[in-house]
């Protein structure tokens, strides 16, 4: 086969290589990520998790001092547009995976759009997902209410 017509074939059938994209957050849509995801972490503390949903609940940081970090490798949720009943997450924390579905699902995916993070739709679902997500908490801050405190970075897609 010439030269020309492997060229010729390789415009015809293009290959669709996509790198993730990096993406950071900072304020509101970093913590409200963060919060979310929080609730579903095996990685995290009972206290951790106790800090984050009051600061999220507006009950103040209380005691907890340090910063917290809120990590997921991979997150995928999915909103059918056909039946309008089904939603549904995946979490991944290492080799501990979380599932869940209804109220659950639909804040988190609720949550990543109001973050910014694209949708894609296939076959009568929409889906939003990310991996590697990194969020710090910095309860000093947040305490400060001047809309720092919550910082992440993910890779957009999977």
């Amino acid at each position: 086969m010439g030269l020309a017509r492997l060229a010729v074939l390789a415009f015809a059938f293009p290959l669709s290589i996509s790198a993730a994209e990096a993406a950071s957050l900072t304020g509101s849509p970093a913590f409200a990520l963060a919060a979310v995801v929080a609730a579903h972490s095996p990685l995290l503390s009972a206290d951790q998790k106790k800090a984050i949903a009051a600061f999220f609940e507006g009950r103040g940081v209380g005691a907890y001092k340090g910063k917290i970090n809120v990590d997921a490798d991979k997150i995928v949720c999915r909103a059918s547009n056909v039946d309008i009943t089904a939603r549904s997450c995946e979490l991944t924390f290492g080799k501990k995976t979380a599932s869940f579905t209804g109220r659950e699902a639909n804040e988190l995916y609720s949550t990543e759009a109001m973050a910014g993070i694209a949708s894609d739709g296939a076959a009568g679902s929409n889906f939003e997902s990310l991996s590697r997500l990194k969020c710090t908490l910095d309860p000093e801050a947040i305490k400060r209410k001047d809309g720092s405190g919550a910082e992440c970075s993910y890779e957009a897609g999977n």
